[in-house]
């Protein structure tokens, strides 16, 4: 049994050692097609743009970024899956695109194992997020100005972030008017002019709030927020599901594995060195990086996708 563990143990770092040497040698056959999934100029697109900018400094190689969005992420991904899948396209989005937003979108017919996952790169701070101006410096305020009568406009950009305010206003017992739009960014410039009372906002609010212009209310993660430990999370405040959530690199279905050993060593190489931009900005917009790569990817996609349908479900009721 102990010769079997050694030999187990030299079989798994023969493995490794293989995959790394595999990935060194890779190169890609001609330029990298960089799918980004979020509107030019926001902080998402600055990261993929960083990312891209750093292998090529680094790698050698060659990327031709190209913005691909709507449906949240969606329509990026239905241009991936078709894609050559020589390591010559890759696409940047979120996670909830191949969880939530393909379990909402049947017909979409895209499941996360249409896909080769190559690395996360950074979390969300998402945050339920008001002004300083409203005068609500916790959650309570808020909802206490919602039972009062006052009409709370509350900004979301996605379907997932849509059900997950419903539920909290579901269970504080307000009711919430819920106002979609594009990007984190729309919404805290909603909120900075007044059109929207409180929002989503998944890090975008770090300066605002360090500033004094605006104010977490809660965090909509799993955890507390770095940035504001004591507020409360949404499970805090009665709700079971959470907006949890990490910015990843994707690849189409059936990439040879020394591609994606290549891409994935080089972009997670890049987003945990704070030396380079990248690294600099995630650390500086997101907290730092968060790097989930390999099978764990493959398990995480996969298990999110099919969690899912318990929100849909609740947020249907």
């Amino acid at each position: 049994m102990k010769n079997f563990g050694r030999i187990l143990v030299a079989a798994l770092a023969l493995t490794i050692s293989t995959s790394a040497t595999l990935a060194a040698d890779w190169t890609p056959p001609g330029p990298i097609k960089l799918l980004i999934a979020f509107r030019a100029g926001g902080g998402a697109d600055t990261q993929a743009r960083l990312v891209a900018e750093a292998l090529e400094a680094k790698m050698g190689w060659k990327f031709i970024p190209e913005q691909v969005t709507g449906k949240g992420g969606l329509n990026m991904a239905v241009a991936l899956k078709g894609a050559a899948n020589d390591g010559t396209v890759i696409g940047m989005t979120v996670t909830e695109t191949f969880g939530y937003n393909m379990a909402a979108a049947p017909k979409a017919g895209m499941k996360p194992s249409d896909f080769t996952g190559l690395t996360t790169t950074a979390g969300f701070q998402m945050g339920i997020v008001a002004p300083t101006s409203k005068g609500w410096t916790s959650f309570d305020d808020m909802i206490a100005a919602g039972t009062g009568g006052q009409q709370i406009r509350f900004g979301v950009m996605s379907p997932k972030l849509a059900d997950l305010a419903y539920l909290l206003g579901k269970a504080q017992g307000v009711t919430l008017n819920i106002v979609s739009v594009k990007g984190g960014k729309a919404v805290m410039d909603g909120v900075n002019a007044g059109d929207l009372d409180v929002g989503f906002m998944a890090g975008i609010q770090a300066k605002g709030v360090a500033a004094g212009d605006l104010v977490n209310l809660a965090s909509a993660l799993s955890e507390p927020l770095i940035q504001t430990p004591d507020a409360p999370t949404l499970a805090d405040l009665g709700v079971a599901f959470n907006a949890d959530g990490q910015f990843v690199f994707m690849g189409p279905a059936g990439m040879p594995q020394e591609a994606r050993s290549a891409l994935t060593q080089a972009i997670a190489g890049a987003v945990t060195d704070d030396a380079t931009k990248a690294g600099g900005f995630i650390k500086k917009a997101f907290g730092g990086a968060v790097v989930i790569k390999g099978t764990e990817l493959d398990a995480m996609l996969q298990s999110n996708y099919d969690a899912a349908g318990a929100l849909l479900k609740a947020a249907s009721e």
